[in-house]
């Protein structure tokens, strides 16, 4: 009998490359507000497990921006229909009470997906928020994200280089 396209993909797609993520995680943070200013350097952990059948991973990760702690979750998916990698992101910093739905393509070590995000109180234009995650190896991955302008602006807003604990 034939493999169904998700196990398939488990065993050597997407959803392997998902799942060879799972772990725990330390690195450091970096944080910028300005484009090309760093604003923050700190200690970060995650832990990355497996939920809904091996469908998703979710990363739980923990810090802190200018000696203040924060917590946040990605949920990140391959959407095998559509051929695009999907996440929702939620944190105690950057996301207030939004959730970021995000989704895009693969890149040669990992995907990078796109999201917006804004606020009434701020005006009608949505900013954009770029994600990438970049497997270096088995036990190092960089998390990278970027904030765009209306305009189409782009500048990095944070990035983490993680290695297997």
């Amino acid at each position: 009998m034939a493999k169904s396209k998700f196990e398939q993909s488990l065993a050597d797609g997407a959803h392997q490359k998902l799942q060879s993520l799972i772990g725990t995680w330390n690195g450091i943070t970096k944080t910028w507000f300005e484009k090309d200013v760093l604003a923050d350097e700190s200690p970060a952990e995650a832990k990355i497990t497996s939920i809904l059948g091996n469908r998703f991973i979710s990363i739980d990760y923990q810090g802190s921006l200018e000696g203040k702690a924060f917590e946040g979750k990605m949920i990140v998916g391959f959407d095998i229909p559509y051929q695009r990698f999907t996440t929702s992101w939620v944190d105690s910093f950057h996301m207030g009470t939004q959730i970021m739905l995000s989704s895009g393509e693969a890149i040669a070590n990992g995907f990078s997906v796109f999201g917006e995000y804004g606020s009434p109180e701020y005006g009608e234009q949505l900013w954009g928020w770029r994600t990438s995650l970049e497997i270096i190896g088995e036990n190092e991955i960089i998390l990278t994200a970027y904030n765009v302008s209306p305009e189409g602006e782009e500048a990095k807003a944070t990035e983490t280089i993680y290695r297997r604990k």
